[in-house]
């Protein structure tokens, strides 16, 4: 449950607009928590959830996030674009 309520932060963090927070799919959160709770655990292990922080350590530390899940936050982010 940890796990499933973090990646869901990080899904809400990283397609929010600067505005208002947007609805997201359970495909698009299932998608997040398929590509990047490899990376979230080992970059961002000590990084309490909230407020953007874990967001703010993905992008900090971006040369160590892996391709998949760059490229699923990318797809993210371009469906939101298109709302």
């Amino acid at each position: 449950m940890k796990r499933f309520v973090l990646l869901a932060l990080v899904l809400a963090s990283a397609t929010a607009t600067a505005n208002a927070q947007q609805q997201f799919t359970r495909q698009q959160m299932m998608a997040v928590r398929n590509a990047c709770e490899a990376d979230i655990r080992r970059v961002c292990a000590g990084v309490q959830p909230g407020g953007g922080r874990i967001l703010q350590c993905v992008q900090a530390n971006a040369e160590q996030i892996s391709l998949p899940c760059k490229e699923t936050l990318a797809e993210i982010r371009a469906q939101q674009a298109q709302k």
